[in-house]
């Protein structure tokens, strides 16, 4: 481990002579728009010999108004002002320097090289929608849903030129068209939103985790920002996802990674400064642990620091988010992809890990373009204060969060616990009682997303014993109760498995996504009657509650579990739905004055998932293992 620091090291330290001949090889953000509504934009310049360059820009309404250099003379940073009437139209950044040659053995003289860079800026055209309560979100690992083009499996050029379905760490195909091809499909299914794994180019080499050689199928190991991996199909395919997605009333997450990049990034074979990486005299790996975070009463520095700089694994460098210059590289990124694409909203990976006070700044800068932009983060705690500690609480705290939404990690867990124990004090049903019960501290709890499983975790069919009633229990309730609910791809036909003996068994192919699949379980006849049962259940309630402005928008009542039942309420003043969980093993029979202050005035309801009329509500028949969801009548 040692050995990858030190390398990583002298890659950003290995600088080339003043006599090199200048160049411009890259330049980030490849391009910018004008009328945004901060003016300022910092680019990265990168080629060869860059630094003592006189740089001048002259475009009406562009200001360079400083040339920053670093400790690498390959790279420049120019911090540009674009005032607000600026026309769209293409600059160019022109580069002045004076280099010494060899003229015959013993003479040098000057030579004066000049470089131009044309850089666009466009026109913005994307409006972002606004993701929130109101939607049903779908995750789809890319490489593992659907193959919609053969031709780009893999590519002798990069680090990874294997793609094999018959290995489990092995890329396998997936792409972006497959997920194009499929839009009706979520459609279908009541999902407005769609939320992929990273689609950003890894070209990582394979890496030893665990004894096998695995890929970066998944996504998380970043090696150039500014391209979609070649794998998926690239920007163009991403943009024309996006684009169709749109035209059929879906909207798009995005994955963002800003703690770590792959250790095959571009910038890391020549880095800027040693300090863009958060460095150790030995290798240091993340605790993992978010008490030392949230600890603010009894917390120590040193596990503060371990947990924070800390690497994540080896094989994905650390970023340093405390130099300027990286913190608005990744910003910047942030912007130009809501510009470039259209996305609608960020899902943000290990949100504990980056520095805090940064992720405050890059939402800020999210937000004062798009103000209703969606940012949900993912920390995988386990208790609800250091949930909310990292979103808007409404806690007295030193630090405060401006993130809008957490992953609900905290009520997943209850929710699987619920199903497989019984009903008992603090158990059961009044596990997800418990965790409701303090949603106070949240400034809108109504923004967390809730799941029962994702790509990280044990599949949740496999979790509750392959039992179908707990699925709709589970399902029933992810569908009707607070929060901004996402489904892990392949859930609703029932995939299954355990992460074992890695996380690739839960991370399998979506059935009917290649062309040589010999079952296709996007379709109703592909499906077995159980699994139809499940699709049919799921369609169900997603299309109800698209229409259902009391589980989408309204206030919840939750009461006392009581005799193994759980009744809790969504209203407004259009709609009231009462919904009604048994984890009993017999029928049961519930009376209902203790709902009163909820029930006056409603005299009958009608049942969403059987249709069927329920005629009076001083008694309800509760079938065991059971929901029900009865939109109320007066």
């Amino acid at each position: 481990m040692k050995k990858t620091i030190l390398s990583l090291m002298l890659l950003g330290g290995t600088f080339l002579g003043i006599a090199q001949t200048p160049s411009i090889q890259r330049v980030n953000p490849t391009n910018w728009w004008v009328g945004m509504k901060n003016p300022s934009l910092q680019l990265l310049v990168y080629g060869k010999n860059l630094k003592g360059a006189d740089v001048k820009i002259n475009y009406p309404g562009v200001t360079l108004q400083k040339v920053n250099t670093v400790d690498n003379p390959n790279y420049l940073f120019l911090d540009l002002t674009i005032a607000p009437e600026t026309k769209a139209g293409t600059l160019n950044v022109e580069m002045t320097k004076t280099i010494q040659v060899q003229k015959g053995k013993k003479k040098t003289v000057d030579q004066i090289v000049k470089l131009t860079q044309p850089f666009e800026l466009r026109v913005r055209d994307k409006k972002p929608q606004t993701v929130n309560s109101k939607d049903f979100i779908y995750l789809i690992l890319p490489d593992r849903f659907a193959n919609g083009d053969p031709s780009n499996d893999k590519f002798e050029d990069m680090a990874d030129k294997v793609s094999d379905r018959k290995n489990p760490f092995a890329r396998h195909g997936g792409d972006l068209k497959g997920v194009t091809q499929h839009l009706d499909y979520f459609k279908e299914l009541g999902a407005t939103t769609l939320w992929l794994n990273p689609v950003i180019e890894n070209d990582q080499p394979q890496t030893n985790e665990g004894g096998a050689m695995r890929s970066a199928y998944h996504g998380y190991g970043f090696t150039d920002q500014y391209n979609v991996d070649r794998r998926l199909g690239g920007n163009a395919a991403y943009l024309e996802m996006v684009t169709e997605a749109h035209k059929k009333g879906l909207k798009v997450i995005q994955d963002a990674v800003y703690n770590h990049v792959g250790i095959n990034h571009w910038i890391l074979k020549d880095m800027p400064s040693k300090d863009w990486l958060n460095q150790w005299d030995n290798y240091t790996n993340t605790s993992y642990r978010d008490e030392p975070v949230v600890d603010v009463l009894h917390g120590n520095k040193s596990d503060f620091k371990v947990q924070q700089s800390g690497w994540f694994v080896p094989f994905l460098p650390d970023l340093n988010q405390n130099n300027a210059f990286v913190a608005n590289y990744l910003i910047q990124h942030a912007l130009w992809t809501v510009e470039y694409f259209g996305i609608d909203g960020w899902r943000v990976d290990t949100y504990q890990y980056n520095d805090l006070p940064f992720m405050n700044r890059c939402n800020a800068a999210l937000f004062e373009e798009y103000p209703d932009m969606f940012i949900t983060g993912e920390n995988a705690v386990q208790n609800i204060y250091s949930q909310a500690y990292h979103v808007r609480n409404n806690i007295n705290l030193p630090f405060k969060s401006n993130l809008p939404s957490p992953n609900d990690f905290v009520l997943q867990t209850a929710i699987n616990d619920a199903l497989n124990q019984n009903f008992d004090w603090g158990k059961g049903f009044n596990r997800i009682y418990q965790v409701l019960s303090m949603d106070a501290l949240y400034q809108n709890p109504d923004l967390n997303m809730t799941f029962v499983d994702n790509h990280d975790q044990d599949r949740y069919f496999s979790v509750i014993g392959e039992d179908l009633n707990k699925y709709k229990l589970g399902l029933g309730f992810l569908l009707t109760t607070r929060g901004t609910p996402h489904l892990y791809y392949g859930t609703e036909v029932l995939m299954k498995n355990f992460k074992n003996p890695s996380d690739a068994e839960v991370r399998q192919d979506f059935p009917g996504g290649w062309t040589d699949d010999t079952v296709n379980k996007f379709t109703a006849n592909g499906r077995t009657e159980k699994e139809n049962e499940a699709f049919n259940f799921v369609k169900t309630l997603a299309n109800f509650r698209k229409n259902s402005s009391a589980l989408t928008t309204g206030k919840l009542m939750q009461f006392l579990p009581q005799d193994g039942m759980y009744v809790y309420f969504r209203y407004d003043a259009q709609q009231t739905v009462m919904i009604v969980m048994s984890q009993n093993k017999d029928d049961k029979e519930l009376s209902t004055e203790r709902f009163a202050e909820i029930l006056g005035g409603f005299t009958s309801g009608k049942e969403v998932i059987s249709g069927n009329t329920i005629s009076s509500l001083q008694k309800i028949k509760v079938p065991a293992m059971s929901i029900q969801v009865i939109e109320l009548k007066k």
